[in-house]
């Protein structure tokens, strides 16, 4: 299945705020139960309103007929980044150097279930990833996801898991992983 997408940067966020919240409660809270304060639609909106005002930040939303699939969204990391403090076991300076330019980080990835195993997820994974200039992605996956199904989805993207964080003191400890921007062919 292929949908239409489309690419917003975060002057656009207001026109698609409700949509992201709303997908993201959907698929969080209904499908698949995760009802913690840290997945509140308040916790999340406050994430990506956070992540918005970072420069760099762009997202990339699914649709069909109008109606949302999906989306994906994330922002570069800034030399000043505090991305890699929250790793368990701290990574070698050569992986965690930001220069702004290097890593750009997918914050989220969330697609609706009647498009879901219908490869609409990496659609929108690679047209976001399709228009950023980064080097490598990182990303931060519950490894309990899916009983690890998720976490195998990105490895069989290309990713590598390269330690584990816990970003707030009430999130999963995640899976940190990281890519090259564009794969070699």
């Amino acid at each position: 299945m292929t949908v239409q997408i489309r690419h917003y940067s975060a002057d656009q966020l207001p026109d698609i705020r409700q949509t992201i919240l709303d997908v993201h409660a959907e698929v969080r809270h209904r499908d698949f139960g995760l009802t913690s304060d840290f997945y509140s639609v308040e916790r999340f909106d406050e994430r990506l309103t956070a992540y918005a005002s970072r420069p760099g930040w762009t997202a990339a939303c699914g649709w069909e007929d109008g109606t949302p699939a999906g989306f994906c969204f994330g922002m570069p990391l800034a030399p000043e980044t505090r991305w890699w403090s929250a790793m368990t076991t701290p990574l070698p300076e050569n992986v965690t150097k930001e220069t702004g330019n290097r890593t750009v980080a997918l914050n989220e990835i969330v697609v609706r279930k009647p498009w879901r195993g219908q490869g609409v997820a990496w659609q929108l994974h690679e047209a976001w990833l399709s228009q950023r200039s980064e080097q490598r992605v990182t990303l931060l996956v519950n490894p309990a996801a899916g009983d690890g199904a998720v976490q195998a989805v990105y490895e069989a993207w290309g990713y590598r898991k390269i330690g584990e964080q816990q970003p707030f003191p009430d999130s999963p400890r995640f899976a940190a992983m990281l890519r090259p921007v564009r794969l070699a062919s």
